[in-house]
């Protein structure tokens, strides 16, 4: 299976609406790892390696986000698979 690795930065209505407690599940659902943090500037940070149709629908689920969110931007970065992570966890600040 093809691997892949992307930086995702999400704008909008994204902290205090469980944005990275709802990536944590999804993400687990999908089987993909990485990490998801709070941002100071108002936006949620992930990175997401797996498979790469896995990470490919986490980053349509990162669009949309939870019920609450309202998302405004998504900035999405491509970098080379390194197979580093074997969980996805928040990080809290």
């Amino acid at each position: 299976m093809t691997k892949k690795r992307i930086h995702v930065y999400v704008s909008g209505r994204v902290q205090g609406v469980y944005y990275r407690q709802n990536a944590l599940k999804v993400a687990a659902d999908l089987g993909v790892y990485g990490w998801t943090k709070n941002l100071n500037d108002g936006r949620v940070e992930l990175l997401i390696e797996g498979d790469k149709d896995a990470v490919e629908t986490m980053v349509e689920w990162c669009k949309k986000g939870p019920m609450f969110a309202r998302v405004s931007q998504l900035q999405c970065l491509e970098e080379e698979y390194k197979g580093e992570y074997d969980n996805f966890s928040v990080k809290h600040n």
